[in-house]
């Protein structure tokens, strides 16, 4: 327990030092969370923007730490072959990914608890519906968009999932119901959003928040599958070096 926890701290560390990292973890969530909200625009349905905005940069916090941040650092620790000596000490390759996670979840937690604090002070968004359901959906996308992130860091290069990992960021935020309701995209673009991971982890984060609406639970099964897929994948596939 005390190396996981060690490691863990390095990991934090590491990703403190990596300016960009924190860009895209902690600031743009927040400014897409101030620039939306004060623009007032909310979709049909909702009685303010904030009930359908704090969802979406929920999920774009839990996108931004698991599928760009961890698969970014992954990729060139792979690269310049230091998972490789990591996962060799008596700390092991479990140990080692298992702190990687820990880290994303304490940043999580973080800009989670910055985006409700901006949404109450701001907006006066109140807490309404189930923080249980809620915290369960945020654990189980934490698991799906890091276990995306590891399957990019394993099996390409640094380059590569560099570009992939923010060009999947940039489609999520566009067309994965983050901003907008997929529902109200051109026909082509909602077929796309209604089956990406984004849209699925935001829509169970809408549920499960609102005060009253749909169950969460077909947005928890739709991410629960990509959480099942990406899992599996990332675990046959994944290379230290």
């Amino acid at each position: 327990m005390r190396a996981l926890l060690a490691q863990t701290q390095m990991e934090l560390r590491l990703l403190l030092r990596q300016g960009e990292s924190v860009l895209i973890t902690m600031v743009v969530p927040l400014a897409l969370l101030v620039f939306f909200g004060a623009l007032g625009v909310k979709p049909p349905g909702y009685a303010r923007p904030i009930d359908f905005l704090l969802p979406g940069m929920l999920a774009l916090a839990v996108m931004s730490a698991g599928l760009v941040s961890l698969s970014i650092r992954t990729a060139y620790e792979r690269a310049y072959g230091v998972l490789k000596r990591l996962g060799s000490t008596p700390l092991g390759r479990p140990r080692l990914l298992a702190a990687k996670v820990l880290s994303v979840i304490v940043v999580e937690v973080v800009e989670i608890a910055l985006l409700l604090l901006v949404a109450a002070w701001l907006y006066h968004w109140r807490p309404a519906g189930s923080a249980l359901w809620a915290i369960v959906v945020l654990l189980i996308g934490t698991a799906t968009f890091s276990s995306i992130g590891l399957l990019l860091a394993g099996t390409l290069r640094a380059e590569t999932t560099l570009a992939l990992a923010n060009g999947l960021y940039l489609l999520l935020l566009l067309v994965g119901g983050v901003v907008w309701p997929v529902e109200r995209l051109p026909r082509p673009l909602e077929l796309v959003g209604l089956v990406l991971p984004s849209n699925a982890l935001a829509s169970a984060l809408r549920a499960s928040l609102g005060a009253s609406g749909p169950s969460p639970i077909f947005g928890l099964v739709s991410l629960l599958l990509w959480c099942g897929i990406a899992l599996v994948c990332a675990v046959r596939t994944f290379r230290w070096e």
